[in-house]
């Protein structure tokens, strides 16, 4: 596939990754190498990188020494492991929003990286495809939501489910919409619109929700809501 460097589509992207990133501290765990240093000096991501590693460990010690707000990194590194990288992080810096490049479209790897709680999943197939992925996870940090494509969504609730304890209380209907919106990566006023409710009546739906999933914010809401096959992974 040639990618067409003039295209209004790719030069629209550079401008859009440009301006979604500004004002952002941004670290890279990517463990191929050739593929960091091209992120590396690319016009939209350089002006916010503080750092860039290929090791789980190295990307760790760069979180805790940079303080980024966001980390993107591969599944794959030169040493460790994608999906362990942001289980580590989100321990020690639970406020740095998590983007997960997946190398390989299974199952299991889908599963791995919401069991660690990304805020935002994609496949690397899909870059440079057209298809807007990645600018759609940009968006979505900016907003605050969550970004799991239909597809990964599918393969999450395909994936085997181990032994997941009752749920304390059942989900209302309308505390099932709002999780399912989420999930979509809609944010409060969005879903407040989409629903006809009002924004104070959205956020009273979140708060029950993960008070019911036991989760502690919006990502883990989606995940668990997912997991538990409470709400439909196509809808979109």
């Amino acid at each position: 596939m040639e990618l067409r460097l003039d295209s209004r589509t790719t030069q629209e992207a550079i401008a859009q990754a440009a301006e979604l990133l500004e004002h952002r501290r941004l670290v890279l765990v990517f463990g191929d190498r050739l593929t960091l240093s091209a992120l590396t000096i690319a016009e939209p991501i350089q002006p916010s990188l503080v750092g860039a590693a290929t090791t789980e460990d190295e990307g760790v010690e760069l979180v805790l020494r940079t303080q980024p707000d966001l980390l993107i990194c591969s599944s794959d590194l030169e040493t460790g492991y994608g999906p362990v990288l942001l289980k580590r992080v989100k321990a020690e810096l639970p406020t740095c929003q998590l983007l997960i490049v997946l190398e390989r479209e299974t199952k299991a790897l889908v599963r791995e990286a919401l069991d660690a709680f990304a805020d935002r999943v994609i496949f690397k197939s899909t870059l440079g495809t057209g298809r807007g992925d990645l600018i759609a996870a940009l968006h979505t940090i900016a907003e605050g939501g969550v970004y799991y494509p239909a597809e990964i969504r599918r393969l999450a609730v395909a994936a085997p489910q181990p032994d997941l304890p009752p749920l304390v209380e059942d989900l209302t209907q309308r505390e099932l919409d709002v999780a399912a919106a989420v999930a979509r990566g809609l944010d409060n006023n969005a879903i407040a619109d989409l629903l006809g409710i009002s924004l104070e009546t959205v956020k009273t739906h979140v708060g029950n929700a993960m008070d019911k999933l036991g989760a502690r914010d919006r990502t883990q809401m989606a995940v668990t809501a997912l997991l538990y096959g409470l709400i439909d992974p196509l809808d979109s």
